[in-house]
């Protein structure tokens, strides 16, 4: 050995040692990125939650004349003995799942067909939809208004319900078809070799698989016509016939508004989606069929 050769277990040290250096910068380098990405998270989630604790609060807060001290119910006490807000609860209530039941019924099938279908008249329906959904509700409410007037469905829950189901069809669809696509066919072709039908795979197989597609679609369904303003103010005219959007509009006057009641009427109204989200939440899963063709 030379006075210049290096021995091999050094030279192996030295490349560990250098490893193991880049390993424990690269960690440190993680663990910072980890971090900011929480504290950018943290930040998001404060400003977003803000204004909700303080809309519960003030709904909690007496309001001017109350004899009560700290936090009560007394809002909520008010709101549902001295108001309408338990008619008009009901009627959100009966609008938005007849909504969802009607919107996820029809955009189920027709999202099947968007989604296998290979045909002109498909392509056609396709672009037809793309170009509805891009179309804004307030486009039509005067001319619906009109006809909805000569057949009787203004000031009535069935005529807001109807615009509900319509102006929610398309994205449902569109939602629907999204989900499907991403179920191989493949599951499809092994039941039709089986001898079922292809409503009987569509119901069996692709249905199944797809509660994620369908609870996305019934979540849009539900917060679009539990959300709405606009349609409602324009079609409803009878305090009973009012929704929670339209019956919040009413505790607002022109010089003087009890803003105890109107922020307990505005929790009562984001109740029903907080627990739909909480509720339904488990049931979501990302990749749950990637392994349906393993083996094949």
């Amino acid at each position: 050995m030379t006075g210049t050769d290096i021995p091999l277990t050094g030279i192996l040290q030295v490349g560990v040692t250098d490893r193991t250096r880049k390993r424990r910068t690269l960690g440190e380098a993680s663990e910072r990125g980890k971090w900011w990405r929480f504290a950018l998270i943290l930040v998001i989630a404060a400003v977003v939650l803000v204004p909700i604790v303080s809309v519960v609060i003030l709904a909690l807060t007496p309001s001017l004349g109350s004899t009560a001290t700290g936090l009560t119910l007394e809002n909520f006490t008010q709101v549902f003995t001295l108001t309408n807000v338990g008619a008009w609860l009901g009627n959100s209530l009966t609008v938005t799942l007849v909504t969802v039941l009607v919107a996820v019924t029809v955009a189920a099938p027709a999202g099947y067909v968007l989604s296998r279908g290979r045909s002109r008249l498909i392509s056609s329906y396709s672009l037809v939809l793309f170009i509805v959904q891009s179309l804004p509700v307030v486009t039509s409410v005067i001319p619906l208004f009109i006809l909805f007037a000569s057949i009787g469905l203004v000031d009535n829950l069935v005529g807001i319900t109807i615009i509900y189901v319509g102006s929610t069809m398309s994205v449902a669809i569109w939602m629907m078809a999204a989900y499907f696509d991403s179920i191989p066919i493949t599951l499809e072709e092994a039941a039709w070799m089986d001898g079922t039908s292809v409503f009987g795979s569509f119901t069996r197989i692709v249905l199944r698989n797809s509660l994620p597609g369908i609870l996305s679609t019934a979540i849009f369904s539900f917060l679009l016509s539990w959300n709405d303003y606009l349609v409602a103010a324009v079609f409803l005219r009878s305090d009973g016939n009012y929704t929670l959007p339209v019956g919040l509009e009413t505790f607002f006057q022109q010089n003087q508004t009890n803003w105890g009641l109107v922020m307990a009427v505005a929790v009562i109204m984001m109740l029903p989606p907080v627990i739909l989200f909480s509720v339904l939440n488990r049931y979501f899963s990302v990749g749950g069929i990637g392994g349906s063709l393993a083996g094949r």
